[in-house]
């Protein structure tokens, strides 16, 4: 089975907290109560307003939900203008998960932790690396202001996917990034393109 899903129904309302994007006639965002958590979304929207200035373009965010387990498709790519948002599987740090149970226990900052961090990321230049095409990230808060240091990034990797879930039930882990799927990561560096909003925590 596919682990990646196209949501189309369930619509939100994208309500006041996105300036421009809140206007009336304006496409609702698409959700579903069991992948992308309304709670987590609205954090997101407060986000996108808090940082706008940041920001430069808000067409598209991308949403981890961390408090999914890693066999659920917990990246959300959530288009503000067509209202559709795609559900992607993304890894989280080994230091966030010692025992790889698949749940992120808790998130870090601290260099040399390999932990993912919650909160607010800036998406930055595209490069590549160790792991061919990847984009670099900058922090926006307390939380997560180390990121750019301590090289946490948007990569493909091989031990994401169908695979690695039908041999494991649940995914690889990356050093503190947010690792993707091989097939999934063209999108995902297409789509959450420079000047975009990455944010993460836990539904």
């Amino acid at each position: 089975m596919k682990r990646r899903t196209i949501l189309k129904t369930g619509l939100l309302g994208l309500g006041s907290g996105l300036g421009a994007l809140a206007s009336p006639g304006f496409p609702a965002i698409a959700r579903s109560p069991s992948l992308l958590d309304p709670k987590l979304l609205t954090r997101a929207k407060a986000a996108l307003e808090k940082h706008s200035l940041s920001i430069s373009h808000q067409d598209v965010i991308g949403i981890a939900d961390y408090a999914l387990h890693s066999a659920k498709p917990r990246f959300h790519l959530v288009d503000m203008v067509s209202g559709r948002t795609t559900s992607l599987l993304v890894a989280h740090g080994k230091g966030s998960d010692k025992k790889h149970t698949g749940w992120l226990q808790h998130f870090s900052n601290v260099p040399g932790s390999e932990a993912s961090s919650g909160g607010s990321y800036l998406t930055a230049e595209a490069y590549v690396g160790k792991h061919g095409q990847s984009r670099r990230l900058t922090g926006l808060e307390p939380s997560n202001d180390m990121a750019y240091q301590r090289a946490i990034v948007i990569h493909g990797a091989w031990y994401i996917g169908d695979k690695m879930l039908s041999q494991q039930g649940k995914i690889g882990r990356s050093q503190g990034c947010f690792a993707f799927a091989e097939t999934d990561l063209n999108q995902i560096l297409q789509r959450l393109g420079t000047g975009r909003l990455l944010y993460a925590d836990k539904g």
